[in-house]
């Protein structure tokens, strides 16, 4: 008996330190991952980062809406030593893989949303908090505006506070068009709109391959920047794309 993705050839463009579990899982399912990480990402550290940690209990929520923004700002804590002043403030977390990651710094959420997208984020919390207090916003340099224009929309006092950097993988730039003339992919995976526009930044043309983004911010920009097959999986996880794909050649037969 084949395994279900026996032979599929499938691009994994998530940044480096991610992309093993993801390419191990699809391999696992008998796949052909190629790795071609096209983001770098950065913990960002400011000389004013202490005095603003040092206030940090003013909020009544942090709003966390990727792992990688847990990641940074937990390691800024522990550097100034001021988790102390976390106690008494509640968190919110975009989806399942950001709440693992807090809960590798001991921290619990009080609230995860249905769907994990910062748009679903919003409308849920908003609707059980109408009255949260502030708000402070753990973002990235490239993080999208969805959460706070609803934010701003609704009046809602919040403060953005980026803890980390994203950048295109220049190493890639010259390796990416080889590696997609080298090999005949049947899926191209994007975890996030960054991940798109570091592709098209790389690359002359948009292949004609089906892509499976992990959600619907992901789709959106895949749709943007002309990507004609575009897959999104129900949950919005790795797994949920490894389902997806596997749907995909189940119903192509």
């Amino acid at each position: 008996m084949s395994l279900p993705l026996s032979g599929r050839k499938i691009l994994v463009t998530r940044e480096q330190t991610k992309a093993l579990s993801f390419a191990e899982k699809i391999k696992a399912l008998g796949g052909k991952p190629v790795s071609a990480p096209l983001l770098r990402i950065a913990c960002r550290d400011r000389e004013n980062h202490f005095e603003f940690f040092q206030s940090i209990s003013k909020f009544a929520w942090i709003f966390f809406t990727s792992s990688n923004g847990v990641d940074c700002f937990f390691k800024l804590v522990n550097r100034y030593q001021v988790d102390i002043h976390l106690q008494q403030v509640k968190i919110a977390v975009v989806g399942r893989k950001t709440e693992e990651k807090l809960k590798q710094f001991g921290y619990a959420a009080q609230f995860i949303p249905s769907a994990y997208n910062a748009d679903t984020m919003a409308t849920e919390f908003l609707e059980k908090y109408s009255d949260p207090g502030p708000i402070l916003l753990i973002q990235g340099n490239r993080s999208r505006d969805i959460l706070p224009k609803r934010l701003e929309a609704e009046n809602l006092l919040f403060t953005p506070f980026v803890v980390y950097e994203t950048y295109s993988n220049e190493v890639m730039k010259d390796k990416l068009s080889s590696i997609l003339e080298e090999h005949s992919f049947d899926y191209l995976t994007f975890t996030s709109p960054s991940t798109i526009e570091a592709f098209v930044e790389m690359t002359s043309h948009i292949p004609h391959i089906p892509c499976v983004c992990i959600g619907t911010t992901t789709e959106l920009r895949a749709k943007q920047v002309g990507f004609q097959s575009i897959l999104v999986p129900n949950e919005f996880t790795i797994d949920g794309m490894i389902t997806c794909m596997i749907n995909d050649i189940q119903k192509r037969g």
